[in-house]
């Protein structure tokens, strides 16, 4: 799998729809992807699934009022459940077969364990994939003599595109996450090798506080090179998120990367606790994406928003990196790197 930072031929979204993902707030949502949109389209092609005809012209309509770059959109009339396109997306893998090597790892998608509604999400990376002519590999595992499909989401993993790849126990682990009940550590491992890669494997604890998915990596910790990683600290020592924050960084002191070289880890504040109707929101400054030239970075109406954006603007120089205000669209439980996935160049 190669790494975000690669080179891409576009990026994939799908058009927000599901009102109940922003209960209340869903008014200002698609502008908040029409911004996302006109940015991503100034750099490379963006790929937008919609759910028919009727949605397809309403997002063009949004989007051309928006000054997106139309000639560098492309729209997919696949049925979805939910926009968090990261999740069940296609997850290109370079497999020395197929246009240009790509293929697409068709894991099972199953709502994070914790909906009831996810089929047609689920199959929204085989149809992506049968759009642009790759070759699927629907990744297998075997538990208790029984195969099975394997159930992984895009965000609960971030490699480096050289063979490190990054999660968490809570993710993939939990007992009580019922993503793949039974299956061992070890054939986690073996399984991500075979379909994606990746030679080691790191593992860190718990997510952040009022994650929805159990623990994704992406608001916790990103490579941003092959041998660094930038990831979230909470300084208060009184936050829910200290402890936790705290032990995923001891492990990254700690960790090596595939060739058994130490990792380099920068740190990121974490914004004050967010919360809308009493629940805590997953505010996070690692829930960035990295396209062609360009880092899209939540932020959230707060004084680390400047220190995240400096960190992250001497993290990549060679890229212009800017803000997107993400208060309403966290309120769906997501942001920036939830809501896209990369498809690499050829």
């Amino acid at each position: 799998m190669p790494a975000e930072w690669e080179p891409h031929r576009a990026t994939w979204l799908t058009w927000p729809h599901r009102l109940s993902d922003w209960p209340g707030r869903f008014a200002p949502i698609r502008g908040v992807y029409a911004e996302i949109v006109r940015r991503l389209s100034r750099v490379e092609r963006v790929r937008i699934i919609v759910r028919d005809r009727a949605m397809e012209t309403k997002a063009r309509a949004v989007l051309r009022r928006a000054g997106a770059d139309e000639s560098r959109i492309d729209y997919f009339r696949f049925p979805t459940d939910r926009s968090w396109a990261r999740d069940y997306g296609p997850i290109f893998v370079r497999s020395g077969r197929g246009r240009g090597g790509l293929a697409v790892a068709d894991f099972r998608f199953n709502a994070w364990a914790k909906y009831p509604d996810w089929r047609r999400d689920d199959r929204v990376a085989s149809r992506a994939a049968g759009a642009l002519r790759l070759q699927t590999v629907a990744p297998e595992v075997e538990v208790e003599g029984e195969r099975r499909r394997l159930v992984l989401e895009g965000g609960g993993i971030d490699v480096n595109g050289r063979g490190c790849l990054l999660t968490t126990e809570e993710c993939l682990l939990s007992p009580v996450q019922e993503r793949n009940p039974g299956l061992s550590r070890e054939a986690l491992e073996s399984a991500l090798a075979r379909y994606l890669g990746a030679r080691k494997v790191l593992w860190l604890g718990r997510g952040i506080a009022g994650d929805d998915t159990h623990g994704h990596v992406d608001d916790l910790a990103r490579f941003v090179d092959p041998r660094t990683v930038v990831a979230v600290e909470e300084r208060n020592p009184d936050d829910e998120n200290h402890q936790p924050l705290l032990e995923n960084l001891e492990r990254l002191w700690r960790m090596t990367d595939q060739d058994g070289k130490p990792l380099l880890v920068v740190t990121l504040p974490m914004p004050r606790p967010l919360g809308f109707d009493g629940q805590r929101l997953p505010a996070s400054y690692a829930n960035f994406y990295l396209a062609n030239g360009l880092v899209l970075v939540p932020t959230f109406n707060d004084p680390a928003d400047r220190v995240a954006l400096s960190i992250l603007s001497d993290l990549f120089p060679d890229r212009e990196v800017t803000g997107i205000h993400c208060v309403d669209l966290v309120w769906g439980l997501g942001t920036l790197h939830c809501m896209t996935h990369e498809e690499p160049a050829d």
